[in-house]
């Protein structure tokens, strides 16, 4: 028997799912398009309540987040399943999965929270597949987190209802948005599902919530890395959500159904965030290379280097205990303590008990 869901109404004889734009209609038995939300007799549940396909301690780096506690472990875990479906995953292991008994591991909300204090994680991630579509278990194991002084952070694609999405991310503190490219043929053609939902969830989440944003896209030759298509997104993120909003520009490595791509050049990263800078954007990094310029973090005042990177280890943290610039004292959007955590690029697999 399956966890029981929320958002979802009969329509006739089908039991129609509300948590995301796709609005499945199931018969008796079937699976929604994310494959763990079901109908079982007349109602719809979630069948991978409390079950993950692992759980790991990574730098907070790796969400990527670069303005939320710089330095800090976050215990990390996904299920199976995603409600898109991006020819170009690079979790597709997880994320179309159709075997929920490859989900060994267990852990109720409480065990979650008490193994983050344990470890002495600042945050439990919900990541490696989309948390939209296990929503009714993030929202309880953020609600036991919180009760112990533990943040929650979310990494996800944003393709969500409003009702869902006000509840998901009222129990969340720190998010990245997978903007996957910036065209709704691409969006159709490449993840099978559309642009303006994500959008949407950008503008609601900058204006209208207290979650700290930062913002990912995987670049992928010859699909979404051309130059007026980069341009086109940045000038959109500094009118729509501000030019404080961090974003980060990865590297796409060829993977599931798009193997005959070849890997985003550094040079095209650079060039991405150079374009983004130049539209106004204050905060752009790139991911997935060493790159100390593209890790590094200056203040939007002065230009001073405030927090310097390799991959995921912090290298300098010159911040004031109330997060502002040294040289000239203006503030960095974020959220950060009086010094960087040191856990650096490790990453440590852990068994819930």
């Amino acid at each position: 028997m399956g966890h029981p869901a929320r958002y979802w109404h009969t329509v006739g004889d089908r039991v129609q799912c509300d948590l995301c734009p796709r609005e499945c209609r199931l018969r008796e038995g079937q699976r929604g398009f994310c494959f763990v939300r079901m109908r079982e007799g007349d109602e719809l549940v979630l069948d991978t309540y409390g079950r993950s396909s692992g759980f790991c301690i990574d730098p907070i780096e790796k969400k990527p987040l670069n303005h939320f506690h710089p330095g800090s472990s976050a215990l990390s875990f996904g299920t199976a399943g995603c409600n898109l479906g991006c020819r170009f995953c690079q979790n597709w292991d997880i994320s179309t999965s159709r075997a929920t008994d490859r989900l060994a591991d267990q852990a109720t909300p409480e065990q979650l929270a008490e193994t983050a204090v344990q470890w002495r994680c600042e945050s439990v991630a919900f990541t490696y597949n989309d948390p939209v579509i296990f929503t009714e278990y993030a929202v309880d194991v953020a609600r036991a987190c919180h009760d112990r002084g533990v943040r929650t952070v979310a990494v996800t694609a944003g393709y969500v209802h409003p009702e869902p999405r006000r509840d998901l991310f009222d129990h969340i503190d720190a998010v990245n948005v997978d903007l996957k490219g910036f065209s709704d043929d691409f969006y159709v053609g490449l993840t099978g599902a559309h642009l303006e939902p994500v959008l949407d969830t950008l503008r609601y989440l900058v204006h209208e919530t207290d979650v700290w944003v930062e913002i990912t896209t995987l670049l992928i030759p010859g699909h979404n890395d051309d130059e007026a298509g980069i341009k086109e997104m940045a000038r959109w993120m500094v009118d729509e959500l501000g030019p404080d909003v961090p974003q980060h520009f990865s590297t796409f490595h060829p993977d599931h159904r798009m193997r005959d791509v070849p890997p985003t050049p550094p040079a095209t990263l650079a060039r991405a965030r150079e374009i983004a800078m130049d539209a106004g954007q204050h905060f752009v990094y790139t991911g997935n290379v060493h790159d100390r310029a593209g890790g590094a973090t200056h203040c939007a005042g002065c230009g001073t280097a405030l927090i310097e990177r390799d991959w995921y280890q912090i290298l300098a943290y010159r911040l004031t205990p109330d997060g502002r610039c040294p040289a000239c004292g203006l503030a960095l959007p974020g959220r950060f303590g009086e010094r960087a955590g040191d856990f650096g690029p490790r990453r440590i697999p852990v068994h819930i008990a």
